[in-house]
């Protein structure tokens, strides 16, 4: 499950950005091509460097035949888990078009948050496909409710390309060497219990953190658009937590 946010600690936007960047796993509802009903389904999530969610899916599923005829869907984002009343958790229903992705930064980014996929990740049924998000229902609980645009959710990288370029040696270099680093930016700086964790993602805003099941989020000191100004951010980081 996903570590969440405490009540009142985030505008509803930046709660909801939160909620995607850290997720690992959503309900899918497309429309169903014979019945036309909607048709829910779980799918395990990345993102873009943008933040449209991402997912590889088979097209032997019933979902990607859904989304074949129809691309108009819809994902739950749910960190409810663990409360003795969901209702009192947070959520965020994000819905657009999908669209299939063929791009190296998508491959390497959800194979960095779920490495289990690259044991099917070259099956000639598996394909990328992102979520374009049009907009967006968020719950923090009972009262707090919005409605973010897409705008609030994604992140602007038009500036980005070398960040975005360098991203998987940024993530392989973090892991092999500078491991405590990246457990004390879970532990110190979220307050998350220890474990190995791992540095999955990085994007102009924040970088993404992964221990088995748990996802956190990151945010950088200020924005960032180049491999340089990601690790200046990272050691301003790393003494902030005491490292």
């Amino acid at each position: 499950m996903t570590a969440p946010m405490q009540p009142g600690s985030q505008a509803p936007d930046l709660w909801s950005r939160a909620i995607l960047r850290r997720a690992l796993k959503a309900s899918l509802a497309t429309f169903h091509r014979e019945t036309g009903y909607p048709y829910a389904s779980l799918v395990t999530i990345a993102t873009l460097p943008g933040g449209a969610p991402l997912m590889l899916i088979s097209s032997l599923a019933e979902h990607t035949k859904n989304i074949v005829e129809n691309p108009r869907a819809s994902l739950l984002f749910d960190e409810t888990g663990g409360l003795g009343d969901p209702l009192e958790g947070a959520r965020v229903s994000v819905f657009g078009t999908m669209k299939k992705v063929d791009d190296p930064s998508a491959r390497a980014r959800f194979l960095s948050r779920h490495p289990p996929a690259a044991n099917y990740v070259d099956f000639d049924d598996f394909a990328f496909y992102a979520l374009n998000i049009e907009g967006a229902h968020f719950v923090g609980g009972f009262g707090r409710i919005s409605d973010p645009g897409s705008d609030d959710l994604t992140t602007d990288v038009s500036d980005a390309a070398r960040l975005i370029e360098a991203e998987a040696e940024i993530v392989e270099h973090m892991n092999a060497n500078h491991a405590g680093a990246v457990a004390l930016y879970a532990t110190k700086l979220l307050g998350a219990p220890a474990g190995e964790w791992r540095f999955v993602s990085c994007d102009p805003e924040g970088c993404d953190l992964v221990l088995g099941e748990t996802g956190l989020r990151l945010e950088f000191p200020r924005r960032v658009t180049t491999p340089q100004a990601v690790r200046r951010a990272l050691v301003e980081l790393s003494q902030m937590a005491g490292n």
